[in-house]
């Protein structure tokens, strides 16, 4: 159930981590200003903000193989509407769609894991799980760059679809949750959807993402612009850090079985986050041996507590609305994610690079004293 729940996961993520390593090639065929590009990398998130809860609620009632294999078949067809969208527009539109139709994996993969293990397990269980994410940024980081030299944007959607595709396979054969699905209950789903500590979870460690997309969407581009970086070469950076944010995630998770505790580690991980962003601005303008180092480094820590989140927000609801409390964290989520590369974006042209990780370093710190106040489940 794991390796099905993160093979899918995986393959999902290789186009959501993976789109920024070909931002350069899209750039070139569409004429794109940083304002542009900024707005297409807000496309998918807008999406996943719109579908992410009624996707954890189908996980609820119809359980996690029936919606994880729609939601990925239609979004590799989505995919492949990308590859031959004529206009920045009509790819916005589709790379909306594909976040739309993809978001199904969040939900239902992670509600499939959430019943497989007890809570001694769960972090390091989830902490697995999560590391889908940047092993699908690695995934992207190696591959992609070579495709769309060789075929342009168009055949690097298309791999993404294939990819995809599989991922959709393995859901369908393997996948399955350990309880079944219970129907729909409107005062349970009510009290998940309402739970103060869910949104207070859910918007504090949101704010974590903001670092993130700072590195991860505009990572490349920031090198490839102000370093010389070849698209390949940078990408390679970004590699790196895939790996070290992967082992982040599982190291996290089983720590935080260890505790027994899941908002500590995630309050400590936040801290490291504002710290590595703040050295990152310093460094913006250094050379690339001391500056390239610090990006892997960000790279894996602005990616670290994604998994301790998911597990706090699943813990919260209890094993029956877990779907429905996941769709609400990975939507306050997304809803960051819409605003988070243009902000960025905006950020950069009215001042600097090194300003715009700056403030991206303080994001973060707002996160953390917003997780204050919770206590832990134990």
């Amino acid at each position: 159930m794991l390796a099905a729940g993160t093979a899918a996961a995986t393959s999902n993520a290789a186009f959501g981590i993976g789109l920024p390593v070909i931002v350069p090639q899209l750039r070139e065929e569409y004429d794109l200003s940083l304002g542009q590009i900024g707005v297409l990398l807000a496309a998918s998130w807008i999406g996943t903000t719109l579908t992410l809860l009624p996707w954890g609620l189908a996980a609820d009632r119809f359980g996690e193989r029936s919606a994880l294999t729609v939601g990925m078949v239609a979004s590799a067809a989505c995919l492949v509407g990308a590859a031959y969208a004529s206009s920045f527009e009509e790819l916005v539109v589709f790379l909306g769609l594909v976040g739309a139709a993809g978001s199904a994996v969040n939900s239902a993969s992670g509600r499939a894991v959430m019943h497989w293990f007890g809570p001694d397990e769960r972090g390091f269980a989830l902490g697995v799980r999560q590391t889908a994410i940047p092993l699908g940024g690695l995934i992207g980081a190696l591959t992609l760059p070579p495709i769309a030299e060789a075929g342009g944007s168009e055949a690097a959607f298309l791999f993404l679809a294939a990819l995809i595709a599989v991922g959709a396979v393995v859901g369908a054969l393997v996948l399955r949750g350990r309880e079944a699905a219970d129907g729909i209950e409107p005062a349970s789903i009510a009290r998940t959807i309402a739970d103060s500590k869910l949104w207070r979870l859910s918007v504090g460690s949101g704010l974590y993402l903001y670092a993130q997309i700072a590195v991860i969407g505009f990572g490349v581009l920031f090198l490839v612009d102000e370093h010389d970086f070849s698209t390949q070469s940078a990408a390679l950076v970004f590699a790196g850090g895939q790996v070290l944010a992967a082992a982040f995630r599982i190291g996290g998770g089983r720590w935080s079985d260890l505790m027994g505790a899941r908002i500590v580690p995630l309050r400590r991980v936040g801290v490291s986050i504002v710290a590595v962003m703040l050295l990152t601005a310093l460094l913006a303008g250094g050379p690339a041996w001391l500056l390239v180092p610090v990006l892997i480094l960000a790279c894996g820590l602005t990616m670290a507590w994604n998994g301790l989140s998911f597990t706090a927000a699943a813990e919260l609801a209890g094993a029956l609305r877990t779907g429905a409390a996941i769709g609400v964290q990975q939507t306050v989520l997304a809803a960051i994610g819409v605003a988070a590369p243009v902000l960025f974006a905006a950020t950069v042209s009215w001042t600097s690079w090194p300003a715009a990780f700056a403030v991206a370093a303080l994001i973060p710190l707002a996160g953390w004293w917003l997780l204050a106040a919770l206590s832990e489940r134990r």
